[in-house]
C-alpha cells in the first residue's frame, strides 16, 4: 500500500504551567502515527517542507519515508503554544510559510489514500485541493486543524468561520475535527445537525475528537446518520501534543486497509492513548489493528 501525507512541518515550542521545550511538530506527528501501523511492504510518501538548518530536529523520522516530493524552504513555520486544561490551547506562529507545492506529484493514482493535515492552516489552498480530487480516485483524508483559525496582525490564531467551506468539503471523503473546530464549519449547536450537513457537502465520515472524552464518528447509513462513540482510555496523561495527529493518521491507515470504521476507531483511540502517556514520540510502539 502506498500513502502520502501532506502537510507542513514545523517547530513547537511548548509551554504549560510546569515546562518549556522546543521539538518537531505538524505532519512528523502523522508520520509516527502511519509508522506505527503500517506494514514493512506499505510505503509512505512526504509531502511536506523542510530546512537544511532545521532538519536534524525530523532526520530520524523522515529517514523511514520517502521524501522525494518535499520542498526546501528558507524558514521553518514555527509555532508557541500555550497549553491548557481548562481551554483551547494558544497558537503564536512564526515564519507561517507559503502553500507546498503539490506539482511534485505526478501521478496521484499511485497513491491508495491521501491524509492531508492543515497544521498551518496554509498547507494547501482551496485550488490544490481540488487540483488533487480532480486527479485522485481514492480516499482523501482531511483534518481541519489550523484551517479553522485566522490569523492577526501579531500572529495569533483565533477561531473563526473557515471561508469557502462547502468547497473544501465537497473535496473530502474522511473530515477530522475536534469540538472547536467544528463550529468553525457549521454554527448549528446541535452536533447531530452539524453532522447531517457536513455528510451532505461531501465527506462520508466525519470524526469529532474530544479529547479526554474519546471521539466520536458519524457516518450514512441507508440515508440515516448513524454515531460510534469511543471513550478516552485512560492513561497517566503526560503529553497534549500530537495526540489528535496520531489518532487520524493510524484512523485513516487502519480504514483504508479493513473497511472497517469500529476497528479503525479502536485502533486510533489506542495510538491517541499511547501517545497521550508518552513524553518521547519519536517512535510508537505498533499498533494491533484487531485488538
Amino acid at each position: 500500500m502506498k500513502i502520502i501525507l501532506i502537510g507542513h512541518s514545523i517547530i513547537d515550542h511548548y509551554k504549560d504551567t510546569d515546562e518549556k521545550k522546543s521539538s518537531p511538530g505538524g505532519i512528523f506527528y502523522s508520520t509516527i502515527g502511519i509508522n506505527s501501523v503500517k506494514k514493512t511492504t506499505d510505503r509512505v510518501y512526504l509531502l511536506t517542507g523542510w530546512n537544511r538548518n532545521s532538519f536534524h530536529l525530523f532526520e530520524n523520522l523522515y529517514s523511514k519515508v520517502d521524501l522525494n516530493r518535499t520542498n526546501e524552504l528558507i524558514n521553518m513555520p514555527e509555532v508557541y503554544l500555550t497549553v491548557s486544561d481548562k481551554s483551547e490551547r494558544e497558537e503564536i506562529y512564526k515564519n507561517l510559510a507559503e502553500n507546498l507545492s503539490v506539482d511534485n506529484v505526478k501521478d496521484w493514482n499511485q497513491f491508495d489514500g491521501v491524509f492531508i493535515n492543515m497544521i498551518t492552516g496554509s498547507d494547501i489552498s482551496l485550488e490544490q485541493l481540488k487540483y488533487i480530487r480532480k486527479r485522485f480516485k481514492g480516499k482523501i483524508y482531511f483534518d481541519v486543524h489550523t484551517l479553522s483559525r485566522g490569523i492577526d496582525n501579531k500572529m495569533k490564531r483565533e477561531f473563526r468561520p473557515i471561508p469557502s467551506i462547502e468547497e473544501w468539503l465537497g473535496c473530502i471523503d474522511i473530515l477530522q475535527c475536534n469540538e472547536s473546530e467544528l463550529k468553525t464549519i457549521v454554527q448549528y449547536q446541535n452536533e447531530v445537525n452539524s453532522a447531517d450537513k457536513i455528510l451532505s457537502s461531501g465527506p462520508n465520515i466525519l470524526i469529532v475528537t474530544k479529547s479526554d472524552r474519546g471521539a466520536q464518528v458519524y457516518f450514512r447509513a441507508k440515508e440515516e446518520v448513524k454515531n460510534l462513540i469511543v471513550n478516552a482510555i485512560k492513561v497517566n496523561s503526560v503529553n497534549k501534543i500530537g495526540c489528535g495527529d496520531i489518532f487520524g493518521a493510524v484512523f485513516f491507515y487502519t480504514y483504508i486497509s479493513t473497511n472497517d470504521i469500529l476497528v479503525s476507531l479502536n485502533a486510533a483511540n489506542k495510538a491517541g492513548a499511547i501517545a497521550a502517556s508518552r513524553n518521547d514520540l519519536i517512535i510508537l510502539p505498533e499498533i494491533e489493528l484487531n485488538d
